[in-house]
């Protein structure tokens, strides 16, 4: 049997109007405090899973460069500027995307902690200079992740 335009109606494709119409309805059964809990946790889960699944492909070698907490505290910093930056200048359709992905899945992603752990780990096994490498272009690099997310959001505005 072939499907044609009489079998029934169609998947609709999500737009944006929708996910405004969903969180009307949200708002309508749940308070604001609840929603605002609910966008970080799940930000906050998908951070950590992301970050967790760098963590396994790229291991910490004793002694080596820790490149997963590297590559996740830039990755982390460029998206939180990005979003940062454009949600503070043009209206966002809710005021959860902040709470979503800035609180939650950048705080749950990146790890201030964690860099310096290992750095005093890389200094207390014999390895000071990767140590104060791995902490100084971990700042810098961040510094421009940020510095370069903050243009391209804003680039994408002014042209």
């Amino acid at each position: 049997m072939t499907a044609n335009a009489s079998d029934g109606p169609r998947p609709r494709v999500a737009e944006a109007h929708d996910v405004a119409a969903i969180v009307r309805v949200l708002r309508g059964r749940f308070s604001v405090a609840q929603l605002r809990v609910a966008a970080i946790l799940a930000g906050g889960a998908a951070g950590a899973l992301t970050r967790a699944g760098v963590g396994r492909a790229l291991p910490v070698r004793p002694g080596a460069w820790p490149w997963a907490t590297f590559a996740v505290n830039i990755a982390g910093a460029f998206v939180l500027a990005w979003i940062t930056t454009r949600l503070a200048e043009m209206v966002a359709p809710t005021r959860y995307w902040r709470l979503l992905i800035g609180t939650g899945f950048c705080g749950a992603l990146t790890t201030f902690s964690t860099l310096q752990v290992e750095t005093i780990r890389l200094a207390r096994d014999g390895h000071a200079a990767l140590g104060f490498a791995y902490a100084a272009v971990s700042m810098a690099v961040g510094l421009a992740a940020v510095v370069g997310a903050s243009l391209l959001a804003r680039r994408h505005r002014y042209g």
